[in-house]
């Protein structure tokens, strides 16, 4: 047993040269690699994460900004819309006062053309009546001279 714990302390002797040179090493990459690489990494996760919340603050600009442009088009739609329908309007309007005019041009023209009608009526009633005296004045003249010539004797006749 006395041996192996000689042997043990040899190689314990044997590897202290080899724990510093590691100690150093872990030294030298705890000051040299460890530092740059924990930056280089932070940095990384810095630049992800931040170009990840960017592009969810640029999404949601462009979703706003969608949503405004939308509400633009209803709004522009709108307002034609709104525009056609006044001048549908208009022009119905425009129509309906047309048609008026024009039941009341026909309507004069009815009236003008009763009232003239009227005239003629009574014109031609005055006509009638004024022949109508003239005539029988004619058939009375007729009947009186066909009465009178029959009572009359003919020339050369016998009386």
């Amino acid at each position: 047993m006395d041996e192996t714990i000689r042997q043990l302390g040899e190689l314990l002797l044997g590897s202290i040269p080899t724990v510093v040179v590691f100690i150093l090493l872990w030294i030298a990459y705890r000051l040299i690699v460890h530092g740059a690489l924990g930056r280089a990494l932070a940095e990384r996760r810095t630049r992800t994460v931040g170009a990840v919340e960017k592009a969810r603050t640029d999404i949601a600009a462009a979703e706003s900004k969608t949503a405004e442009y939308e509400q633009k088009i209803r709004d522009a739609r709108l307002t034609v819309y709104k525009g056609q329908e006044s001048r549908r309007q208009q022009i119905l309007e425009q129509k309906m006062t047309a048609i008026a005019e024009a039941r009341q041009v026909a309507e004069a023209k009815v009236n003008s053309a009763r009232a003239e009608i009227q005239r003629d009526t009574e014109t031609a009633k005055t006509r009638v009546q004024a022949e109508s005296s003239s005539l029988a004045a004619e058939i009375v003249r007729a009947i009186l001279r066909t009465g009178s010539s029959a009572r009359q004797p003919a020339i050369g006749g016998r009386g």
